[in-house]
C-alpha cells in the first residue's frame, strides 16, 4: 500500500486495549464481513452467523458494565467499532447499534435481579435484540403510540402492532413500549418480550431500497402475556426510557453513516487512481481531486462531531443536542459523499458491479431511522430557542 489512496482510519483511542480492539475488529471485518457483503445484500440474506460470531467475540456488549458480561468500553470506543463494522457492511453495523439500543432499557432501568437474570445472555450469549417503538400511525410522534398493555394479576397482556422493527421476526428479544395509562408520554411503559412469546408474530419484511439483508417488519401482538417481572422501570416511565435510549442510539446511526461514507470514499479513491483517461489517471484532474477533498473533510468533521457527543456521554454530561447534531450532520454527509462517489465512478458507479450504488442506497435510510433529520433539527432548535409556542 502506498502513502496515497485508501488508508485505515487514523483513530485517537484512549487506551492500548482500545487500539487492540479496533485492530481486531478491522481484521474481523476484512476477513468475515466485507468479502461477501455485496453478494449477501443482493440476495437479501440476514447474516445471523455473523452476529453469533460478534457475540462470541464480545462485540455485542461493548458499552455495558462488565458485572453482567459487558465489555466495559466507553462510548467513544464502542462507536468506532460500529463505524468499522458499518464500513464493511451496514446491515452488520446497524444491527449492532440496534442490539445495543434494545439492551439499554434493561441495563439502565432494570432491577439488579432483572439484569442478573437476562443481561449475560443478551450481551454475550448469542442472543440478538430489537427495539419496538414506532407504529403504523405513530412514527415521529412516538408519544401517540396505541399498542396497549393491560394488567392481569401478576402479568400484562399486550395488544397492538409495531412497525419498522429492525430484526423483526428474527430477534430473540424485543424491548417494547406500550401504553399502560392515559394518552400522551406519561402513559407508556417498557417491557422485555421474548421473541418466541405466544401470540407474537412478524409480518412479511418490508421490500426496501437498500439494506436488504436486514429484515424490517411489522410485529403483531395478539394477547401476548408478559410477566410483571419483565416490566422495565416504573409504570409510566417508558417514554423517558425510550428518549434516553434514542439519544445514545442516534450516535450509533451517526457512526454507521460515517462508516458508509468512508467506504464510499475509499472506493472512489481506488477507482480514480486506476481509471485512465486522456493518457493519465483521472485522479490527476483537479475537479475530481477537489471532490475527493470535500468528501474527506466532511467525513472527518462528522467523525469529530459524533466523538465529541460520545465523550460528553462518557463524562456523564448532557449530550442530547450534540447527539441530534451528530445524527443530522453525519447522515447528511453520508448521502452527499455516496452520491459523489457514484459520480466519480461515472457510468460504472451506476452499475451493480461496483459497491458505490449500494452505499448510496444505504445512506438514504440513515437520514430517516431513529428520528428523521427534520426531527433532529427540531430537537436542536429546542435546545437553542426553547419549545415552540402554540
Amino acid at each position: 500500500m502506498t502513502e496515497y489512496g485508501p488508508q485505515p482510519v487514523d483513530r485517537r483511542l484512549p487506551t492500548e486495549e482500545a487500539r487492540d480492539l479496533l485492530t481486531l475488529v478491522r481484521e474481523l471485518a476484512e476477513r468475515e464481513i466485507r468479502p461477501t457483503a455485496g453478494e449477501e445484500e443482493d440476495a437479501g440474506r440476514f447474516p445471523r452467523e455473523t452476529f453469533t460470531l460478534l457475540s462470541r467475540s464480545g462485540l455485542l456488549s461493548l458499552p455495558y458494565d462488565e458485572e453482567f458480561g459487558g465489555g466495559g468500553q466507553p462510548y467513544e470506543v464502542y462507536l468506532q467499532v460500529v463505524e468499522e463494522l458499518a464500513a464493511a457492511r451496514l446491515t452488520v453495523g446497524l444491527g449492532v447499534s440496534v442490539h445495543t439500543l434494545a439492551c439499554h432499557a434493561l441495563a439502565g432501568f432494570g432491577t439488579k435481579e432483572q439484569r442478573a437474570e437476562h443481561l449475560p445472555d443478551m450481551l454475550g450469549g448469542g442472543l440478538l435484540g430489537a427495539y419496538c417503538l414506532s407504529e403504523p400511525s405513530s412514527g415521529s410522534d412516538a408519544a401517540s403510540l396505541t399498542t396497549r398493555a393491560t394488567r392481569d394479576g401478576d402479568a400484562w397482556t399486550l395488544e397492538g402492532t409495531k412497525a419498522w422493527t429492525t430484526h423483526g421476526g428474527v430477534a430473540d428479544f424485543y424491548t417494547v413500549l406500550a401504553r399502560t395509562g392515559g394518552s400522551g408520554a406519561h402513559g407508556i411503559t417498557a417491557f422485555l418480550v421474548p421473541g418466541d412469546a405466544e401470540g407474537l408474530s412478524a409480518a412479511t419484511p418490508e421490500r426496501k431500497m437498500g439494506m436488504k439483508g436486514s429484515p424490517t417488519a411489522q410485529l403483531h401482538f395478539d394477547a401476548v402475556r408478559v410477566p410483571d417481572a419483565r416490566r422495565l422501570g416504573d409504570e409510566g416511565q417508558g417514554f423517558a426510557i425510550a428518549l434516553s435510549a434514542l439519544d445514545s442510539g442516534r450516535l450509533g446511526i451517526a457512526a454507521c453513516a460515517i462508516g458508509v461514507a468512508q467506504a464510499a470514499l475509499d472506493e472512489a479513491l481506488t477507482y480514480t487512481a486506476e481509471r485512465q483517461q486522456f493518457g493519465r489517471p483521472i485522479l490527476d484532474f483537479q475537479g475530481l481531486r477537489f471532490m475527493l477533498a470535500d468528501m474527506a473533510t466532511q467525513i472527518e468533521a462528522g467523525r469529530a462531531l459524533y466523538l465529541t457527543a460520545a465523550r460528553l456521554r462518557d463524562a456523564g454530561l448532557p449530550f442530547s443536542k450534540e447527539a441530534a447534531m451528530a445524527k443530522l450532520f453525519c447522515t447528511d454527509t453520508a448521502m452527499r459523499v455516496t452520491t459523489d462517489a457514484v459520480q466519480l465512478l461515472g457510468g460504472y458507479g451506476y452499475t451493480l458491479d461496483f459497491p458505490a450504488e449500494r452505499y448510496m442506497r444505504e445512506a438514504k435510510v440513515l437520514q430517516i431511522v431513529e428520528g428523521t433529520n427534520q426531527i433532529q433539527r427540531m430537537v436542536i432548535a429546542r435546545h437553542l430557542a426553547g419549545p415552540e409556542t402554540r
